[in-house]
């Protein structure tokens, strides 16, 4: 198991038992759109650390930008397979449907 399964697992035991003083339990009880923002924000702050901040500051905000996407996954009852699914499928150069098309 990868680092990224590894932690995707961790996230789906914090959001079947959740932890007191969990940040994980608190977003996730936060709720989707609550989320969304931190994704939204922590995506702005990998851009002004590649612009204006160095590497070592753009590898920190790129962990943070991934650990909330997939508390995103998580609460949106999606899978980190999902996400690699997608990606081999465009690699293949084979979108598949949306979900209006299926």
């Amino acid at each position: 198991m990868n680092t990224i399964e590894t932690l995707f697992e961790l996230l789906l035991e914090r959001r079947d038992s959740p932890q007191p003083g969990s940040y994980t339990a608190e977003l996730l009880a936060a709720g989707k759109v609550e989320i969304a923002k931190k994704v939204g924000e922590e995506a702005i702050e990998v851009i002004v650390a590649a612009q204006a901040e160095g590497n070592e500051r753009l590898v920190a905000e790129m962990a943070d930008l991934v650990y909330h996407m997939l508390v995103l996954l998580v609460a949106n009852g999606l899978a980190w397979e999902d996400v690699l699914k997608e990606l081999e499928a465009r690699r293949g150069g084979v979108q598949p449907p949306t979900e209006t098309q299926a």
